[in-house]
This record gives C-alpha cells, structure tokens and sequence, in this order.
C-alpha cells in the first residue's frame, strides 16, 4: 500500500467515519457505526453471556447498547489516541452495564427501536460452542472479534471467487490458506481439480495474498490510522494462538 493511497482509503473506512463524526449529527457516520455493530454483534452477545445473563437478557443488553449508540450518546466517548473499534464496543458495553442496564430492562421485551436484526437462536447455538470455562468474558470477546473478522474476510474472499466462476475450486481450496502442510496434501487436490500439483501451489500462492490484502482492509474499517493496521493483525493472531 502506498503512502499516496493511504489517505485516501482510511478516510472512508467505517471507524474512521464515526470518529470524524464525534458528536455531530452524521447521517453517513451512523450507517458506518450501524455497518460495524451488525457485523460484530456476537462477539458483545458472547461477552455478556458469559458475563453470566441469560440468552434473553445477554440478546436485550446487546439491543438496548447498540440502540444508545446509534443515538450517538456514546460516540463522544470514543478516544481518538485509542482508536480500535473493538475496544471502545467492550469499554462502552461495561459503562453500559454497569450504568443503564436497570433501567433499560424495565421497559417491556421488544418494545423501542431494535436496530439491528440477531438470530438469538444462531447465537446462542455459537454460544454453546464456547469453552466452558477457560476464557474469561474480556477474553471470550476478543477470540470471537478475532474469528468474526477471519470469518468476514474468508467470506468476502469466497463471494470474489465465486464471481470469477471459481466457486468449486475454492471450496476445495480454502482450508490451504491457514493449515499450512497440516491441510490436504497439494497432490490430492491436484487430483480432486483435474490439474497439476504445481497449478495448485499457485492458485493457494494467490489466495493467500488475496486473503491477506482483504484481512488488512477489514482491519482498516475498525482502526483510526493506517499505523495500527499491523499491530492489530498482530494483536489479533496473538489472541487466537493464546
């Protein structure tokens, strides 16, 4: 990425936008903020789960929250010096717990603005998935931030390949990206593809860089500075090898 396009491009990313925003009333930086709450609302859901509420509880923190972000009553608290998405959700999400939660919950289930559609039955399904006991709620949510991206990235990588009409020849392919020579040997894929070994290694070569170019986007939508790009990579594979 060149220093010429760096600006350009982080200054439409989504984090980028509601932090510019502040406190002002931004039409563009509450689709930005209602763009990043959908995408990363099970990571909070997990987060207050295992904070010890029950699935209809931890679904209605996560409902309310984001409801008072959208109103924009939080943005102002977001700390430019300190400009992760991830850690202003889980700092904004304990203030909210710990100051508006008794009084959201006295109003009935369902009624207000919902602004953002969950599958309560697909995430508690997630949820049951989770180690029982050995991260801790703070941790908890950082892992699933971090696999939410991975699954995002490897998502948005499968709809460009499926575009290009290589949508079966993905799907055999994409466990080479992270499993290194704990995945399918190339040989048998070169056979399941009707191709040569030698054709594979490439075409994994390209969707290794592919996967990499998209990960360091996705990054730079819930970051303020094309700096801390690689130091959240960084932090972000940390937390899933920890």
């Amino acid at each position: 990425m060149s220093d010429q396009s760096e600006p350009g491009i982080f200054a439409t990313t989504h984090w980028s936008i509601v932090l510019a925003a502040g406190r002002s009333d931004s039409t563009r930086a509450r689709a930005a903020l209602e763009t990043l709450c959908r995408a990363y609302w099970y990571p909070l859901y997990a987060f207050v789960r295992r904070m010890g509420h029950t699935p209809h509880d931890a679904e209605d923190v996560v409902q309310a929250f984001f409801a008072l972000c959208l109103e924009k009553n939080y943005l102002g608290a977001a700390d430019r010096a300190k400009g992760r998405f991830r850690s202003f959700l889980l700092i904004a999400l304990k203030r909210f717990l710990a100051n508006e939660w008794d009084k959201a919950r006295t109003r009935k289930r369902g009624g207000g603005a919902r602004p953002i559609s969950l599958d309560s039955l697909t995430a508690e399904q997630r949820y049951a998935l989770e180690p029982a006991d050995r991260l801790s709620a703070d941790r908890l949510f950082e892992r699933r931030w971090a696999l939410t991206l991975l699954e995002t990235v490897l998502a948005r990588l499968g709809e460009e390949q499926a575009a290009a009409g290589r949508r079966a020849a993905f799907e055999l392919l994409k466990d080479s990206l992270t499993s290194g020579e704990r995945g399918t040997p190339y040989a048998a894929l070169a056979a399941r593809l009707s191709t040569s070994e030698g054709a594979v290694k490439v075409a994994v070569h390209r969707l290794r860089q592919r996967y990499r170019e998209l990960l360091e986007a996705e990054i730079a939508n819930t970051v303020s500075s094309p700096e801390e790009v690689i130091e959240e990579r960084r932090y972000l594979f940390s937390v899933l090898s920890g």
